[in-house]
């Protein structure tokens, strides 16, 4: 019999094989454009994997510091826990003319608070826009499919969901009880709930979306009155208890017409995370987590293929997106979906994310017909980047011409890694008024490389794991926490001398209680100063860091001034590039520049055929 820990090691074993898979050897795209090609559609963007990520709950070990030694990313530098969010605000902000599709991984831990700060800024953006789930939409880290309403037969909550839903608390304060709910982490039928919830209120949407019910089973099939709509279907399956992995949630999307063009382009966004219970046995002997591993159950195809078969008659053109790239699907759920794609009697795309390398690449099934496949690299993990694609046909031929911009792009194409800084250098860190570029790059260096140093060992992680259940146990997971917080605080500080405090109100965030009289600067420096002395006075200090470091953090989100949105994109920017050129595990050369090339990374624009 395995018990819990045993259980949860394995988990995390094979969460860590599959952590090390790479992207490689990708059969490449067919670059060549001869034709007359007749443009169907003006841009949309594309995004994917901003993954933001709640680190001021109670500390796990799945994501302590001494993993990410070893396995990147399991713990990403203090500004992109402050500071991430803002690419995506950045990249929505300035394409306000154009639809976005965000697909996937929005959070990272899978927690309420991460969920309300992207909606703030999601609600925003003057754009329509569509939001496809990935594997951390619904489960923890995305590679836990844990049942939030579990019980063990005792009443009580497994251990492992209790974790969960304590590394969801925002500010681990004891005396903050706002945040200290048994309803913190969110799974995927919450997710789905809450993304549809947000379109029920949008009056543009009509007619308007069912209200999804709390909890119990609930199908929502629902289909846009507006002709000009760009979310025009949902179908959706509302799964609880614990199979509330098998949810699901379809998209129809109808891109904007461009000028002349005869015919509709419609996407249909896949949810390509129906995981299931946790994980098939065989997908963990094999090293397969539940989230690295795409899967799409037969319902959500039967759901789509009205789609398709409408699309068929009125001869648009159908693209295909989802979460996962498409050699991450299972063998079965890519058998279903090519089955249905190939109903088609037009060329096949796909577009993806979840790698965060990004690549184009060219698939061929069994029958030799080929899906040609864009895949958007991630705003979380270097390379930052994103995707601004539009689609134009060759009736003759047969063929579809797919235009991906790699963005942010200067006045010429963006042909390396240096390109893609620099444009990101003179779009944010060249607009700022008040900050040199060196100041901000020198101070992320530090950071970065005080992160990197602090980090505990494996075996010391190894042993703190596998030791029995108590307190003292757990020391090396709050020292390392510990360290983690008190970084995030010496950046908040940086961001008051920066920005100046008081122009950005900083120096009127309430304060928490333990900090008595005391303003802001001394109470943050008497926290870094204090040395504790056994488990008791690190595990108190490390929650009276995190509370202060969680004030704070929300406050950032208030921050609308230009000079701050820059400043702030700017430092998450500097800190991504630092981190990854500090990188020098083997694992990691799918992540390199010279990899990325291998696979397409640069080019932007391919087109395919029928075979």
């Amino acid at each position: 019999m395995v018990n819990c820990k045993q259980s949860s090691l394995i988990w995390l074993l094979a969460a860590l094989l599959s952590g090390c898979a790479s992207v490689t050897n990708l059969p490449p795209p067919e670059t060549s454009t001869d034709g007359t090609y007749q443009a169907l559609t003006t841009p949309i963007i594309t995004l994917g994997d901003t993954q933001e990520h709640l680190s001021t709950g109670f500390p796990l070990h799945d994501n302590d510091s001494a993993i990410d030694a070893y396995v990147e990313v399991a713990q990403r530098p203090p500004e992109q826990a402050l500071f991430g969010r803002r690419l995506m605000e950045w990249v929505l902000h300035n394409h306000a003319e154009e639809p976005f599709l965000h697909l996937g991984d929005v959070m990272d831990l899978s927690c309420r608070i991460e969920a309300d700060r992207m909606n703030k800024i999601f609600k925003a953006a003057l754009q329509t826009g569509a939001i496809l789930p990935g594997n951390h939409d619904g489960l923890m880290f995305g590679i836990y499919a844990y049942g939030i309403l579990s019980k063990n037969g005792t009443g009580k909550v497994i251990p492992e969901v209790d974790h969960w839903n304590k590394a969801c608390m925002r500010g681990a304060g004891l005396d903050d009880t706002k945040h200290k709910t048994d309803n913190e982490a969110i799974s995927k039928r919450d997710f789905i709930a809450l993304y549809i919830a947000q379109h029920q209120k949008d009056s543009r949407v009509k007619p308007q979306l069912d209200q999804p019910r709390p909890n119990g089973r609930q199908t929502i099939s629902w289909r846009s009155s507006d002709p000009m709509a760009f979310l025009s279907g949902i179908e959706a399956e509302l799964i609880d208890g614990n199979l509330y992995a098998n949810s699901y949630i379809a998209q129809r999307l109808k891109l904007p017409r461009a000028l002349g063009s005869t015919r509709d382009t419609i996407i249909i966004g896949l949810d390509t995370n129906q995981a299931g219970l946790a994980v098939d046995v065989m997908d963990t002997l094999l090293g397969h987590s539940p989230g690295d591993l795409g899967k799409i159950n037969p319902d959500q195809i039967t759901a789509i293929s009205k789609w398709v078969n409408e699309a068929k008659i009125r001869g648009d053109i159908v693209i295909f997106a989802g979460h996962h790239n498409w050699l991450s699907i299972n063998l079965a759920s890519r058998a279903l979906l090519f089955n249905t794609m190939s109903q088609l009697d037009h060329p096949l795309v796909y577009l993806s994310a979840h790698t965060h390398t990004g690549f184009w690449a060219s698939h061929k099934n069994v029958t030799g017909r080929p899906v040609l496949e864009l895949n958007t690299s991630s705003l979380s993990d270097w390379p930052l980047a994103y995707r601004r694609i539009s689609f134009a046909y060759d009736e003759v031929k047969n063929r579809i011409l797919v235009k991906g911009d790699l963005m942010p792009r200067g006045v010429a194409p963006t042909l390396t890694d240096a390109d893609l800084l620099a444009a990101w250098n003179s779009q944010t860190c060249g607009k700022l008024a008040s900050v040199p570029l060196d100041k901000i790059q020198n101070e992320d260096k530090s950071l970065v490389k005080l992160q990197r140093d602090s980090r505990g060992s494996l075996f010391e992680w190894m042993v703190s794991w596998l030791t029995p259940v108590c307190p003292s146990c757990e020391e090396p997971l709050y020292q390392h926490a510990l360290s983690y917080q008190r970084e995030m605080l010496q950046t908040l500080l940086q961001v008051g001398r920066d920005l100046d405090i008081k122009t950005h109100q900083l120096n009127q965030v309430k304060l928490p209680g333990f900090c008595g009289s005391k303003g802001l600067a001394d109470c943050a420096k008497s926290l870094l100063n204090e040395k504790p002395t056994d488990f008791k006075s690190s595990t108190d200090l490390f929650r009276r860091t995190a509370s202060l470091v969680a004030n704070l953090n929300d406050h950032l989100d208030d921050l609308t001034t230009p000079d701050a949105k820059n400043y702030m994109t700017c430092r998450a920017v500097q800190a991504a590039k630092i981190d990854y050129d500090l990188i020098d595990n083997e694992i990691s050369e799918h992540r390199r520049e010279k990899q990325r090339r291998k696979n397409s990374f640069f080019i932007i624009e391919a087109s395919v055929g029928m075979n």
